[in-house]
């Protein structure tokens, strides 16, 4: 199966359980400091972003759990699949995630890999964890569109 292609390029790895468990308030976009066979292996769409997120250390940016399978060719110079992955972002955005993350309680999660230009990048969301009713409720909406969606295919 062929990888969905955006304005941004192809799509390698989404977390799609993000907007069920988060409200998602504000994306970044990000790249990634990965090795050769990090690189190869993501662009065949090894890639798994679930339980992953970000986290900022000594003003630097870091992706952890994130699961890069090894590469099939790598041999001896294959990576560790769940290492912690620098992300590049300027001084400024970093700073200002540093403040809505420490002063809001928002989380970073990483919510797709993407090529762009030829290189690998990474969607950032703030995000505010959802209750179990929030759940719900999106649910219920869910639903009720389905089905207004299927009545009206019935009337045709």
């Amino acid at each position: 199966m062929a990888a969905p292609i955006t304005e941004e390029g192809r799509v390698l790895s989404a977390n799609r359980r993000a907007s069920h468990d988060y409200f998602l308030l504000e994306r970044f976009e990000a790249g990634l400091a990965l090795t050769g066979t990090e690189v190869k292996a993501a662009r065949e769409g090894k890639v798994t972003l679930q339980d992953s997120y970000v986290e900022i250390a000594q003003g630097e940016a870091w992706l952890r759990n994130a699961h890069i399978s090894h590469y099939s060719h790598g041999n001896v110079w294959n990576h560790e699949a769940t290492r912690p992955r620098k992300l590049l972002l300027h001084r400024q955005e970093i700073q200002k995630l540093i403040g809505k993350t420490r002063e809001k309680g928002l989380a970073l999660i990483p919510l797709r890999f993407y090529l762009k230009k030829g290189r690998i990048k990474c969607e950032l969301a703030l995000a505010k964890g959802k209750k179990l009713h929030d759940k719900r409720a999106a649910e219920r909406a869910r639903t009720a569109e389905n089905e207004a969606r299927e009545a009206i295919r019935a009337r045709r």
